[in-house]
């Protein structure tokens, strides 16, 4: 009995075990003491365990096939598994659990080695990619999106700014003769911190030093009140990151409303600041495409083509890492609940359900694309899928770049012409 209970504790070891219910140990435990299952199979089973738990489905006990052999047991319990995470997600018995109902973390101020200003994180020649520069103006997030992969590079609730930002941004030297894409909301978002520790400040004047660098923030907050009290760059994008409201309040926690953030953009292109907004990530679930499509109308509506500078569409993609990370938290979400697809090398949906998402949202926004070749009256919005496979271009949109340095000379020839710089072009 002794070899037995050694055997099970070294072969849970390093999993999510513990986090289980104590009713769902006892269960897998017994279960591994009859059938003797291997410790990959095991690991398997907690796996299973803890996701249907996060997902707020039925638990490992209730979908446990009942059979002699282990074989028999293994392929039952996984299939039922899968069943559950590849039919359509719903939200409408989701319960949320252990998900704060304020902003929560410290400040933490340091001099860092090195700006931070580098290619996005995620490009790969695998898929069709801008070449974004991101600036990490800032580390860590104080939103609690449940998909977010900056939980898995910093420190959660520990938001650090660089004592030496100002300094360093000012140093910068760059090609005035030129064009450049920078984003600042890849470590953070770009906007929640207003100008906490002259952030903004900096920003600014680097954005007018520099008119051939399009600056943009992109956030999921309405806090734009540092933008309102001050003349704005025209080089400088505000975008908000959009989702339905089924995802803002079950995976979006503490972020702005849908609404909150439409109002903020419509204020800042009130202003005369060029706007954009990112779908990213669109997430399937039952009737998800109704809901998207009241968003896309919500937006046809406020805006004018001329005021939006971009708008761009994008899915799940998970790393193992990330996933690894969701598990060990406790809270419920849905996000993990996908078909897990290769997509180059990461997990997403399955190619029928991306050409899906992508095709009914770029078509929603019919009313915006290209008419024509004259561009005089500068109404054309640029339309891109971030991060996807080269191939979905030509099957979602109808056109597609030869190579990520085409889209990134389109992007930056569109943003130039909508700020009125068609000289940096």
């Amino acid at each position: 009995m002794n070899s037995y209970i050694d055997k099970f504790n070294n072969a849970t070891k390093n999993t999510l075990f513990e986090k289980l219910p104590h009713a769902e140990q006892a269960f897998i435990k017994e279960k591994a003491h009859q059938l003797k299952f291997s410790h990959q199979e095991l690991k398997q089973i907690i796996d299973m365990a803890r996701d249907l738990g996060m997902w707020n489905e039925k638990s490992i006990i209730e979908i446990f096939p009942e059979h002699e052999q282990k074989k028999v047991v293994f392929t039952r319990l996984r299939l039922s598994y899968e069943e559950i995470r590849n039919r359509p997600n719903s939200y409408d018995n989701f319960e949320l659990k252990n998900i704060p109902l304020e902003q929560k973390y410290s400040f933490k101020t340091e001099e860092k080695e090195g700006f931070g200003l580098g290619l996005c994180p995620v490009a790969s020649e695998k898929t069709r990619c801008c070449n974004l520069l991101t600036l990490d103006a800032v580390e860590s997030c104080g939103f609690d999106c449940s998909y977010c992969s900056i939980q898995s590079f910093y420190k959660q609730n520990t938001i650090t700014f660089d004592s030496g930002f100002k300094e360093k941004l000012l140093n910068l030297n760059l090609d005035k003769n030129k064009s450049y894409h920078i984003g600042t909301g890849q470590s953070s978002d770009s906007l929640m911190w207003g100008n906490r520790e002259g952030i903004l400040d900096a920003l600014f004047d680097f954005a007018r030093k520099y008119p051939n660098v399009i600056l943009e923030f992109k956030t999921k907050s309405d806090n734009i009140k540092y933008f309102l009290e001050n003349e704005v760059p025209k080089n400088i994008l505000c975008t908000w990151s959009l989702n339905t409201p089924t995802i803002i309040k079950n995976e979006e926690h503490l972020t702005a409303s849908l609404e909150k953030r439409i109002d903020a953009a419509r204020a800042l292109a009130d202003k005369g600041v060029k706007v954009g907004f990112h779908f990213h990530p669109i997430v399937e679930y039952e009737n998800y495409l109704d809901e998207y499509q009241e968003v896309y109308k919500k937006l046809l509506l406020k805006f004018e083509p001329n005021e939006v500078a971009l708008v761009s569409f994008g899915t799940l993609t998970f790393i193992k890492p990330v996933i690894k990370k969701l598990r060990e938290r406790e809270f419920r979400t849905k996000i993990t609940q996908i078909p897990h697809a290769d997509a180059s090398g990461k997990s997403s949906y399955g190619h029928a359900t991306k050409l899906e998402m992508f095709k009914h949202a770029y078509e929603s926004f019919a009313p915006w694309h290209r008419k024509g070749t004259s561009h005089e009256e500068n109404t054309d919005v640029f339309f891109y899928l971030c991060m996807e496979e080269h191939g979905m271009w030509k099957e979602a949109f109808g056109y597609e770049y030869a190579t990520n340095n085409d889209f990134e000379q389109a992007m930056l020839g569109a943003y130039c012409k909508k700020i009125g710089q068609d000289y940096l072009i």
